[in-house]
């Protein structure tokens, strides 16, 4: 009885850990989805396509390539950030003639 109960105790515990990880994951995707969403929303069309044109550097180039990298680790979260940012990208690049 008392190894159920510490092996139901230690799988609680690795659930509990596993699910804030998870969380901790998820919040980044949020963060990061917010931020995509956001930049795509309120940026002009010449903003986006100047953007385009010119490759980020330094801090910037550095922190998208750590996220692509997780993501690309990490097919769970990158489905996850996929779904949330794809259609208002796409509503927005349609909207400023980048796709037909």
């Amino acid at each position: 009885m008392r190894s159920f109960v510490l092996i139901t105790l230690a799988a609680a515990c690795s659930a509990l850990f596993a699910g804030s990880a998870l969380a901790q994951d998820y919040a980044l995707v949020d963060r990061l989805a917010d931020k995509v969403v956001q930049k795509y929303t309120y940026a002009s069309c010449q903003d986006l396509a100047d953007e385009r044109r010119h490759r980020p550097t330094g801090d910037r180039a550095e922190m998208e390539e750590h996220a692509i990298r997780v993501m690309r680790n990490n097919p769970q979260m990158r489905r996850e950030f996929i779904e949330r940012v794809a259609a208002p990208i796409a509503n927005r690049l349609f909207e400023c003639g980048f796709i037909p």
